[in-house]
């Protein structure tokens, strides 16, 4: 229904309300019952929301954090969180806006790794078709987004414990299919030597052009999921999270909703799945084992589903953990540090470190003067 014929439906009834609500008195003319004009938000005030002051300086630190951390920090940690917190958006656009926890997330990232080694170049000279970057980046994209929307038109007509289920008997299937072919993905050995290509003779995996990119990226994904939330498709997608009955009666098409939520986040997954290849510079098993489908969903629960910056929040302190926690413990214990950090966070704060923190903000706001003399 257009936005005029919405107020013109409101204003007859409103008319017809107040003539029924006041038995003989006179009619009152439609005129007279005309509902206040909605004042449509200034562009300057758009803009202020978008660029806070707060969201300037958190873009400014990020764009001096490389040129004053080391190289390790910045390709490591830095680098590695962006990354992962990527692959993890996607999951949190899907539970958090769509109330789809799936466990393919990695398994979509590793389609998007295998099938840029396969249609670029890698160690299997054999097996990878050698395209040019600029075809063959496109195609693994199209390639994993076309699977994730194959896996959510698998999966949407399930909900709750059972979408997680089979999204994770995908992900374990997908493992076991790399695991033991060696004609097109090279068994557990993988494919090695992906690196990205050299563009405008930059080597794009050197610690400050890789960080800059996995930003771009990052920023890009992130303005992305903040804009699809507000729009129609957003909104109605969130209805369907809360109530797809309800949706379904008012004549919103659920499935197709779902599946379109799945392909979206299915793109940002493919991103994230081609940065991390590029990152580490192969592609294995390991890269998609069942360990990883959990890490994801660890990550995104970690920093809060419903925050899309808290799926890079969860990223950082997961990839801190990883790096220096060895440092402290045995690297086999590493699982249990997580699963305990994982265990806090759920008991303590249901919405991730996020949640946490709009707790303690909102106890000291309502207590202003309780640690005044």
């Amino acid at each position: 229904m257009a936005a005029a014929d919405w107020r013109k439906a409101m204003n007859s009834g409103a008319a017809a309300s107040a003539a029924r609500s006041r038995p003989g008195m006179p009619r009152v003319p439609l005129a007279a019952v005309q509902l206040p004009p909605v004042a449509p938000a200034s562009r300057l005030e758009s803009w202020r929301r978008v660029f806070n002051p707060r969201r300037v300086l958190v873009l400014l630190a990020l764009l001096v954090f490389p040129f004053v951390a080391t190289p390790f920090i910045t390709f490591q940690v830095a680098g590695q969180s962006l990354v992962l917190g990527l692959v993890a958006l996607s999951l949190t656009f899907l539970g958090g806006y769509g109330g789809m926890v799936s466990l393919a997330q990695m398994t979509v990232a590793g389609i998007a790794g295998y099938s840029l080694a396969i249609l670029g170049t890698s160690s299997g000279a054999d097996i990878s078709h050698q395209w040019p970057w600029w075809a063959a980046i496109p195609a693994t994209l199209l390639i994993a987004t076309a699977a994730a929307t194959l896996i959510g038109w698998l999966s949407v007509r399930t909900e709750g414990i059972y979408t997680i289920m089979i999204t994770l008997a995908i992900g374990v299937a997908f493992y076991y299919l790399v695991l033991q072919n060696y004609t097109l993905f090279n068994g557990f050995q993988g494919l090695r030597e992906v690196y990205p290509p050299k563009v405008l003779g930059i080597d794009w995996r050197s610690p400050l052009p890789f960080y800059f990119l996995s930003l771009a990226c990052a920023l890009a994904g992130y303005a992305l999921v903040r804009w699809t939330v507000r729009t129609p498709f957003g909104i109605a997608l969130q209805g369907i999270r809360d109530n797809p009955r309800r949706m379904a009666a008012l004549g919103f098409h659920v499935v197709a909703h779902r599946v379109a939520a799945y392909a979206l986040a299915g793109l940002i997954a493919a991103v994230g799945g081609v940065l991390l290849v590029w990152y580490n510079g192969l592609i294995t098993p390991g890269s998609v084992h069942t360990s990883w489908l959990i890490n994801i969903l660890v990550i995104a629960v970690l920093g809060g589903m419903r925050h899309p910056i808290g799926a890079f929040l969860g990223a950082i302190v997961f990839v801190l953990l990883q790096t220096f926690a060895i440092d402290l413990i045995d690297r086999e214990r590493f699982n249990l540090v997580i699963g305990v950090v994982f265990l806090a966070i759920v008991l303590f704060s249901p919405d991730g470190l996020l949640g946490l923190w709009a707790k303690l903000r909102s106890r000291f706001a309502s207590n202003p003067g309780a640690h005044s003399p």
